[in-house]
């Protein structure tokens, strides 16, 4: 065989060997970002997917939110009457799959031969994926914040250590600090747990103090309604180094206003209050192709 060939040959297998590792690593340079409180970027989390271009929690929106570089996919978890986790958000099949009646009602045998429906509620080729197939889907490539899964965590978690995903899974909650101690204290080594803050309720310190003392959560999600609130610019200082602050742009008060419908208009006063304001270091959008692109312009995504 020419040398030439032989050489090529050779580029051509350590290159696709290369991509592969950057591929299975990625996954833990984001959760490293995460232990290490890391405030030179901003991470993105796709919301259900990138349910604009495929249906929400369908492995098409999961793997297109892959490709465009987002690093959280948040999906939502539900349980089938023989007990197979799935994904889907209601706990009813009407509104994003062709079947009618409750999640818990249809084994998962049945409830595989529905399509799911767009956001149109047009039906498309997408089938309802179970838990397992998306945790090997994103295995090594993502990280992905499970929704309503704490109901059986321990279901998940077997999945989690089968298919070798423990270290890629985040949970969120409105628990207390020692709840979540009780619940969640023997997966906390492996699986990364953030608690979920409204800045408008009046205990809202003292919860965020529990949490600090207890469990140092490498992030906290927080929510408020409008500007008037002064804690989230109080936030800033008082995490700063401690823990990454999250919010969520899906609608307006659940960011202040500065949330995607916001940032279609201006960019700035949305995303950019959040970020520049007030220390956001993680956003949940129901626009990940759009925050990507702003991020990057700004140097905060590569």
């Amino acid at each position: 065989m020419n040398k030439k060939i032989i050489v090529y040959i050779f580029i051509i297998l350590c290159s696709n060997n290369f991509f592969a590792y950057a591929q299975e690593d990625r996954a833990q340079s984001i959760r490293e970002k995460l232990l290490n409180r890391d405030q030179s970027s901003v991470l993105v989390a796709a919301h259900r997917g990138d349910w604009r271009y495929a249906p929400e929690n369908s492995l098409l929106a999961i793997s297109n939110a892959i490709k465009m570089g987002v690093d959280i996919v948040e999906v939502d978890i539900q349980r089938t009457k023989d007990g197979k986790l799935i994904l889907m958000h209601d706990n009813s099949l009407d509104r994003t799959t062709t079947g009618k009646g409750k999640v818990a009602e249809w084994t998962l045998d049945s409830i595989k031969t529905l399509k799911l429906r767009n956001g149109c509620a047009i039906p498309t080729k997408e089938c309802v994926p179970t838990l397992e197939e998306v945790l090997l889907l994103a295995k090594g490539q993502i990280l992905l914040n499970l929704d309503k899964a704490d109901r059986y965590f321990d279901e998940v978690y077997t999945l989690l250590k089968k298919t070798g995903t423990t270290h890629q899974i985040i949970m969120k909650g409105n628990k207390s600090a020692d709840q979540v101690k009780q619940v969640f204290g023997k997966y906390l080594s492996e699986v990364i747990y953030m608690p979920i803050v409204k800045l408008d309720k009046p205990n809202a310190l003292k919860l965020i103090d529990e949490h600090l003392s207890l469990i140092n959560p490498v992030a906290f999600e927080l929510l408020y309604e409008n500007d008037t609130n002064c804690l989230p610019l109080k936030m800033v200082k008082k995490i700063n180094g401690k823990s990454l602050i999250w919010y969520n742009t899906l609608w307006d008060t659940m960011a202040g206003g500065h949330d995607d419908d916001q940032s279609l208009i201006n960019p700035d006063r949305g995303y950019g209050y959040l970020i520049y304001n007030l220390g956001a270091r993680i956003l949940q959008t129901d626009r990940p192709a759009y925050l990507l692109d702003y991020l990057r312009k700004k140097g905060l995504h590569k």
